[in-house]
């Protein structure tokens, strides 16, 4: 890493949770964003938030990847007190994948894979991977199943390859917590797919936790274990995810009668007929 770098913050205690959000409140001048969330995710659960635009998913994903504060309440991600740590240290230890990654150098697919070392969009100026590094980056790919383009220009790939991409650039810091914001958008049902079929491949266990914000139901993976589904900055419902998504809450949350649906590990919503 950077010679910059901060210290990395003393691993959390396995007993702990691997976030923790007590009564969180979030207001931006005059407006309140979050009303009072609490969120409380274990190690090894893959947990979805679901809810309309605006709802608040986001902004729970920006307290859960360490980038923002809350107006009141505590936050606490792998063992460390929001406020009271290294913020740019704890987001070193945690893996983002956000389809809308800023890159604008000709960048290869190692290259890119590199910079979740470096926690960069860019590989920056006077640093060289170690061969260990680029060793890291390409077990990262291979683990994904995109090792055939590791040499290839981040340009020439397409959408869906850049989300697997960029899942492997999350991963090579062998982190604890993985989060995912809204990662299959712009990918067509095909790449959708094979972005769900790379997620639900990570190794099950305790070793990674992760969090996954979408609108879409049938945009979950069928690992997921948790869900919370949010309105107007409100948790409408948290916990198993089978307990969670019925037609009744979905409904109730996105204020239209939706009907909610699973089959073969997967879920589904449509309009209610006869309303």
């Amino acid at each position: 890493m950077p010679a910059a770098a901060s210290a990395t913050p003393a691993p959390a205690s396995a007993a702990e949770p691997v976030i923790r959000l007590d009564r969180v409140t979030l207001r931006r001048g005059q407006t309140q964003i979050l009303h009072g969330v609490d969120l409380t995710v274990h190690a090894g659960q893959r947990w979805a938030l679901l809810g309309p635009n605006g709802a608040g998913k986001t902004t729970m994903l920006g307290f859960c990847g360490a980038q923002t504060h809350p107006t009141s309440g505590t936050v606490d991600v792998l063992g460390h007190r929001i406020g009271r740590v290294d913020m740019q240290a704890l987001r070193r230890e945690i893996g983002h994948v956000n389809p809308r990654h800023p890159l604008r150098s000709p960048l290869t697919v190692t290259q890119v894979v590199l910079t979740g070392l470096t926690g960069t969009i860019e590989m920056p100026m006077r640093w060289e991977p170690t061969a260990q590094d680029t060793q890291r980056a390409r077990a990262a790919l291979e683990r994904i199943g995109l090792s055939e383009r590791r040499d290839a220009p981040w340009t020439t790939l397409s959408q869906g390859e850049r989300g697997r991409a960029l899942i492997a650039r999350a991963l090579v810091i062998e982190p604890a917590l993985l989060l995912l914001d809204e990662p299959t958008t712009g990918l067509d049902v095909a790449a959708r797919e094979q972005f769900l079929e790379t997620i639900n491949g990570l190794d099950p266990g305790p070793a990674l936790t992760t969090v996954l914000v979408t609108h879409h139901l049938e945009e979950l993976p069928e690992t997921t274990t948790h869900a919370m589904v949010i309105a107007h900055g409100r948790a409408v419902a948290a916990g198993p995810v089978d307990e969670v998504l019925t037609t009744e809450t979905i409904s109730a949350a996105f204020e239209h009668p939706i009907e909610v649906s699973k089959a073969h590990g997967r879920w589904a919503a449509r309009a209610r007929r006869g309303r």
